[in-house]
């Protein structure tokens, strides 16, 4: 395969469904918990070093989410994101990029928008059929179980 002409400077991906299984684990409190893969969090971390700036971006507002992204060094982590296009936008103006050089993870019909937009977009494995099937690239692994680390290893093999 030879290589895709957009260079990527900006992953941007969502949470449930990708950085988690989707699963929200609540107590009696109503306090819940997420599982986050370690192997994701590598992916990301070799995207850093490799050059290309990672962003969160997700609608739902999770205090773990920023806990999580923290622990991470991630400073773009936008949590209770209704409009992820205008971000996505304002965050490609914010670094002098196109969003052609933006590649995008997301799992369910409310990523479709910024999916359609950039320069590459993944689906998790187990990603909703409209958006697997909008996907320009399809993952092998589901969300929350390396599908964010396999879009990484794409990206580092295919457009750096």
């Amino acid at each position: 395969m030879t290589k895709p002409r957009n260079r990527i400077s900006l992953f941007v991906t969502d949470v449930d469904g990708t950085l988690t299984d989707g699963g929200m684990y609540y107590t009696a409190e109503g306090e819940y918990m997420k599982r986050f893969d370690t192997r994701d969090a590598k992916g990301l971390e070799r995207l850093r070093s490799a050059g290309v700036e990672v962003a969160v971006v997700t609608q739902e507002a999770s205090h773990i989410v920023l806990v999580r992204m923290a622990k991470l060094g991630l400073v773009r982590v936008h949590i209770g994101e209704h409009d992820k296009l205008g971000r996505v936008r304002s965050i490609c103006q914010e670094m002098g990029i196109g969003m052609e050089a933006v590649a995008y993870v997301g799992d369910d019909v409310n990523d479709l928008e910024v999916m359609a937009a950039v320069g590459f977009s993944f689906a998790p494995a187990d990603a909703q059929p409209p958006v697997a099937a909008a996907a320009t690239v399809h993952l092998s692994r589901a969300g929350g179980h390396g599908a964010v680390r396999e879009a990484a290893e794409w990206i580092i093999a295919n457009t750096l």
